[in-house]
């Protein structure tokens, strides 16, 4: 996956990049997205929509960066969850994205991989599944 990236890949930038994702939706989708765990069904509409186009994740890969970024942020603001190098957490030699989510609690989520792998997978990768799971450890498709 290809990234062109206006800012280096590090915790305090994440909310830049999410800003810049904040933008692109209401600019080009006409969506606003306000930082809320409701506002991660619009963006599994959009990431579906992207799948539907079905568009290339090489020419796709910086936006689906910033919509990972988002998806950690609605974490950062809403389960306070802060964004850590990958090599400061548990998941150092796991994951291959450059930013996580630690929580408060301990847990430690990979948003920005997660959203790749909704754009790859569908809709078994939910986005809003994800944050339920990760942050309120509830698992919805048991109830």
């Amino acid at each position: 996956m290809k990234l062109n990236l206006r800012y280096p890949p590090i915790p305090e930038n994440a909310s830049k990049f999410a800003a810049i994702i904040v933008d692109t939706s209401r600019n080009i989708s006409k969506v606003e997205l306000d930082y809320t765990p409701e506002s991660l069904k619009k963006v599994d509409e959009i990431i579906e929509g992207f799948r539907k186009e079905k568009l290339n994740i090489d020419n796709i890969g910086t936006t689906l960066f910033c919509f990972g970024c988002y998806v950690g942020e609605v974490i950062v603001r809403n389960a306070g969850g802060r964004w850590k190098k990958r090599e400061e957490t548990t998941m150092r030699d796991v994951s291959n994205m450059p930013l996580l989510i630690e929580l408060h609690k301990g847990g430690v989520g990979n948003p920005i991989g997660k959203v790749i792998k909704r754009f790859q997978n569908g809709k078994e990768d939910s986005l809003v599944y994800f944050y339920r799971v990760f942050v309120e450890g509830i698992d919805q498709k048991t109830k």
